[in-house]
């Protein structure tokens, strides 16, 4: 039914009735919700961009932090931020729980692991607290008991899938633990036990973890996939345990050849406290480890203690005589006076008893070694090059600092 009024007296007659009114831009809607005032024109053009972002931090959708969000209120408060925490503590603990674990939910679906971590622990926090007084008492208080269990054990395997997802995974291993003690039929609890564990490489482990789930739940496609890869990792470490046994008991077995040798040539060895850095020159049988009739290998160390120069020769078969080393060492690139030459040199090696032993270049290693006056210490043997002119200045200056 159409209806008719009269126009008020000092209504504008310039005005085109035609013409729809234009409604307010969004500016102006937002110039007036922050001014609490009707629509006011060319409100925007009155605040920069910066104060209208710290109006809206001043919201507690768009606050970044208490500060921002406190700033010019009564004594630091935010009625709209109060209002919002006062809502941890309305309803009963089940109740206020759950809001925690439905936001850590929101969290997770848009993977944002931590925040969603975070809102499980506070979720669980309510439930661990000794206090009643700060919640609402439940009408049905068995309700209640159940619901908090069931609770308590979804924010622990909620929780524990986040700690997976952020690699925490001795933690994902004690929420998980913590939800099959309330349910021992959690398969989720299983399944990310099982994760955690098979990816600190925890095999053993792992693999009871996936079983046990897996005979709860054969048709779990997932957890038959996991306890696949489990055994998959359970055969390539046993593989390589046997390997790593088989290779230590090859070197027991090479280590006590190779004392046998020593032993039945007479030659004594002893260890220091600082041993030197051979890198991979040892003591060694050769051809064959295993074999007594090979020939001992030395590392064998030339000093020339007149000119503080040293060489290494890494491996010196005992059945080798020294002048045959010092036939392709000598002369040395250093000696600018040419004073190591196989007939202008003598060779020397320490006693067990501290002293120094003259020992003839025609000697072999081994009976410069099984004379039972030198030692070899560390797996090193140790021979003094000095030239003959200088050798008695050289030996007093030993018998000194010994003596002293």
């Amino acid at each position: 039914m159409a209806r008719i009024e009269e126009l008020p007296d000092d209504f504008d007659e310039n005005i085109n009735l035609n013409n729809a009114p234009q409604a307010p831009s969004i500016e102006e809607l937002y110039s007036q919700h922050i001014s609490g005032s009707g629509p006011k024109p060319n409100q925007m053009s009155s605040k920069s961009f910066e104060e209208i972002v710290q109006d809206m931090s001043k919201t507690p959708l768009f606050m970044n932090s208490l500060d921002e969000a406190t700033e010019g209120c009564a004594e630091g408060e935010n009625i709209m931020l109060e209002a919002i925490k006062a809502l941890q503590h309305e309803g009963t603990k089940a109740e206020v729980a759950q809001g925690f674990k439905e936001r850590g939910n929101e969290m997770v679906a848009e993977k944002k692991w931590s925040d969603a971590r975070e809102f499980y622990t506070k979720g669980l926090a309510v439930l661990a607290d000794k206090s009643e007084d700060k919640w609402d008492k439940p009408e049905d208080q068995t309700g209640e008991a159940n619901q908090r269990t069931l609770l308590t054990e979804q924010l622990h395997i909620n929780r524990a899938r986040c700690n997976l997802e952020l690699k925490n995974y001795r933690s994902t291993t004690l929420d998980c633990a913590a939800a099959l003690r309330l349910n021992p039929s959690n398969i989720k609890a299983y399944y990310r036990s099982a994760s955690a564990l098979l990816a600190l490489d925890k095999v053993l482990a792992a693999l009871d973890v996936a079983s046990r789930g897996s005979k709860l739940d054969p048709a779990n496609v997932a957890l038959k996939k996991l306890l696949d890869q489990t055994r998959a990792r359970a055969q390539v470490k046993e593989a390589q345990d046997r390997r790593r046994f088989a290779e230590l008991k090859r070197k027991r077995q090479e280590m006590q050849v190779l004392e046998a040798a020593l032993k039945a040539r007479k030659i004594i060895v002893r260890g220091s406290k600082q041993p030197p850095n051979l890198e991979d020159a040892s003591i060694r049988l050769s051809p064959d480890p295993l074999s007594p009739t090979s020939l001992l290998e030395f590392p064998v160390m030339l000093l020339y203690p007149m000119h503080n120069q040293t060489d290494l020769i890494k491996a010196w078969a005992e059945k080798d005589a020294i002048i045959h080393h010092l036939s392709y060492i000598l002369p040395l690139p250093w000696d600018t006076k040419n004073e190591y030459k196989q007939s202008t040199v003598d060779c020397y090696m320490d006693t067990i008893s501290g002293g120094l032993v003259k020992v003839g270049k025609n000697l072999t290693l081994l009976h410069a070694l099984s004379n039972g006056k030198t030692e070899v210490v560390d797996g090193l043997v140790r021979i003094y090059v000095v030239p003959s002119l200088q050798a008695p200045q050289w030996l007093d200056e030993v018998k000194k600092k010994k003596g002293k």
